[in-house]
């Protein structure tokens, strides 16, 4: 059995109902997909029933859980598990070799670093992802509110941010103490 691992922010989202949720608020179209920080692979599952995946794993551990997990769509090409750190990934460059969508529950200790480099690589067309609700009011708060700020300046300067919906702890093992928010921003150009 696999245990979260503090170190590494890791809360499993256990409510399928969210899950369901999220796919239906990705953008329809035919863009690469990318998942940071599959976890045990929940969401994994539902997003690779709508397309192929690239996904990002940071633990060793959950990374030889993810390749046993999903070995059939590794081998059939609609999976791709790289492990190692993303940021280390955007240092180099962009995530993707094409235009891609960004679907993830992000740890919420690096949420705000990964949605930044996410809105600087031109390749990124738009994210869909799990963050703690304070941090998702920064990025989509609007003018003349006490929660607008440079991230809602900066998410507004390159296309529209909005909360989908509120995520409660009791959605996940272990319970976070803070309620998560959906933040959709989706790119102009």
């Amino acid at each position: 059995m696999i245990v979260a691992k503090k170190k590494f922010g890791q809360n499993f989202l256990k409510d399928t109902s969210v899950l369901h949720k999220i796919i239906q608020s990705m953008p329809k179209n035919d863009r690469k997909l990318i998942e940071i920080g599959p976890g045990l692979g929940d969401l994994t599952q539902k997003l690779l029933e709508v397309k192929p995946l690239t996904a990002y794993e940071v633990d060793d551990e959950l990374s030889i859980y993810l390749k046993d997990k999903f070995s059939n769509e590794i081998d059939e090409g609609k999976f791709t598990l790289v492990q190692g750190d993303v940021l280390e990934k955007f240092k180099e460059g962009s995530l993707a070799e094409e235009p891609y969508d960004m679907v993830a529950n992000l740890p919420y200790y690096i949420a705000t670093t990964i949605i930044l480099e996410a809105l600087k690589d031109p390749l990124c067309k738009s994210l869909v992802v799990m963050i703690q609700k304070e941090v998702a009011v920064k990025f989509a708060a609007p003018h003349k509110t006490k929660e607008f700020t440079s991230l809602a300046i900066l998410a507004g300067s390159i296309g529209r941010a909005k909360i989908l919906f509120d995520v409660l702890p009791e959605s996940f093992e272990p319970q976070p103490k803070v309620t998560s928010s959906i933040l959709k921003i989706e790119k102009d150009k």
